[in-house]
């Protein structure tokens, strides 16, 4: 797998299927593996990573099947991300991100999809959407943009990017949180990413001096709460019409989710042969090593089942031309968060459990315990910040985030 057209749609033409894509991050699975410390070197993910995932067809799961992509259900994005995570976090990390950005392409206006996908259906989009790191004036047939945004992962591989800023007018009470899509020559990747955890992700700086984007090439954050989108005309099935920022949590919480299975079948592999250094007693026979074992499995069993039955039920009410409710959104996030503080807290287990031998550059429990916190840090993953407010709308209260 390193050359684009290595792996062939299917034998009709049509694009992958989930079973095949399935089969496909299998595959690929071990050889990111073997990757996954020179991805830590590189501090992105490697050239060859990428176009294997672009020859695989996974980057495009959720992209229209009208340009060629396989418009898997939402909870493929969970299932595909984990058995890539299971080999790499960082370019679990990396690749959810990308491979969502052409579910959220879909939604924008029309003339935006075609700029993109017109030239490259292949072509991979980077985003930042800290809305308060930009900020946007309207002028004559679209905005002016600046601001500096952290936070942007697999921005490397990227010929676009989606960013988030604050629209400035004197004229109104609130400002309006709206997205920008703009093209490589717009925008400058800082190289800021010295990290302990997910250093593979390249999840660089990103500033943007004064450009004009325009108006096809925005989108308000209020378009896609859960109703039809401007692009429904060209893409009105289900998965289109998810509200994106309250589905968001998934993305991450699916590279979490493949990063604590990973963890557990390494565990289970080292561990039921492993001889204690002091004692020189089967480590396997110890009653607190059984029982760590088996939170840390019901953990992220219990995590997975979560983040799949949430997707589905999202997936059933843009189905039925609905729009979830706030308390809804809430639990969507809500869920998302606690499904990977339940993952952090099995890799936890885990690498207690294996004293100073899980300390060792060469093994790959280190990194899943440093990459797990990384992801858990990041802020659509934030306990208090995801608990606390569906409590306050589960209470009665207004949401206290724009995006909800």
């Amino acid at each position: 797998m390193t050359a684009r057209n290595a792996e062939p749609p299917c034998a009709d033409g049509s694009p992958p299927a989930r079973e095949e894509l399935n089969r496909r991050a299998q595959a690929l699975a071990p050889v990111l593996r073997q990757r996954a410390a020179r991805a830590e070197e590189l501090r992105r993910i490697p050239d060859e990573t990428i176009e294997d995932l672009h020859a695989s067809g996974l980057f495009r799961m959720l992209q229209p099947k009208r340009v060629g992509g396989s418009e898997l259900p939402y909870g493929a994005t969970v299932e595909l991300t984990a058995i890539i995570g299971r080999g790499c976090g960082s370019t679990a990390w990396v690749f959810s991100n990308l491979a969502t950005h052409h579910w959220m392409l879909a939604m924008w206006p029309p003339p935006a999809q075609d700029e993109v996908w017109g030239a490259s259906p292949d072509a991979l989009i980077g985003s930042a959407f800290v809305f308060h790191a930009g900020h946007a004036v309207r002028v004559e047939g679209g905005y002016r943009l600046s601001g500096h945004w952290k936070f942007s992962s697999g921005i490397d591989a990227c010929s676009w990017t989606m960013l988030g800023a604050i629209v400035a007018d004197d004229s109104a009470e609130v400002s309006e949180y709206r997205m920008f899509l703009l093209p490589r020559s717009d925008y400058r990747a800082i190289d800021t990413w010295f990290a302990a955890g997910l250093k593979g992700t390249g999840s660089k700086d990103v500033e943007v001096a004064d450009a004009f984007v325009p108006e096809h090439r925005t989108l308000a954050v209020d378009d896609v709460k859960g109703s039809p989108t401007p692009g429904a005309a060209l893409n009105p099935a289900a998965l289109y019409r998810l509200p994106v920022f309250d589905l968001f949590p998934y993305v991450p919480a699916a590279a979490v989710l493949g990063i604590a299975q990973g963890a557990l079948e390494d565990f289970v592999a080292e561990t039921a042969s492993r001889v204690a250094t002091f004692s020189g007693t089967r480590v396997a026979d110890y009653m607190t090593i059984q029982a760590r074992l088996g939170e840390a499995g019901a953990s992220v069993e219990a995590a997975e089942l979560l983040l799949l039955h949430n997707c589905d039920a999202a997936m059933a009410i843009a189905g039925a031309g609905a729009t979830p409710t706030l308390e809804e959104k809430a639990r969507f996030r809500r869920d998302g968060a606690f499904a990977a503080r339940l993952c952090a807290r099995a890799v936890d287990l885990l690498f207690e459990a294996g004293g100073g031998e899980f300390l060792f550059d060469a093994r790959p429990m280190q990194r899943a315990f440093r990459d797990v916190h990384a992801a858990c840090g990041h802020h659509a993953l934030t306990w208090d910040v995801a608990a606390s407010t569906y409590g306050r709308v589960a209470l009665g209260g207004s949401p206290d985030n724009p995006t909800i």
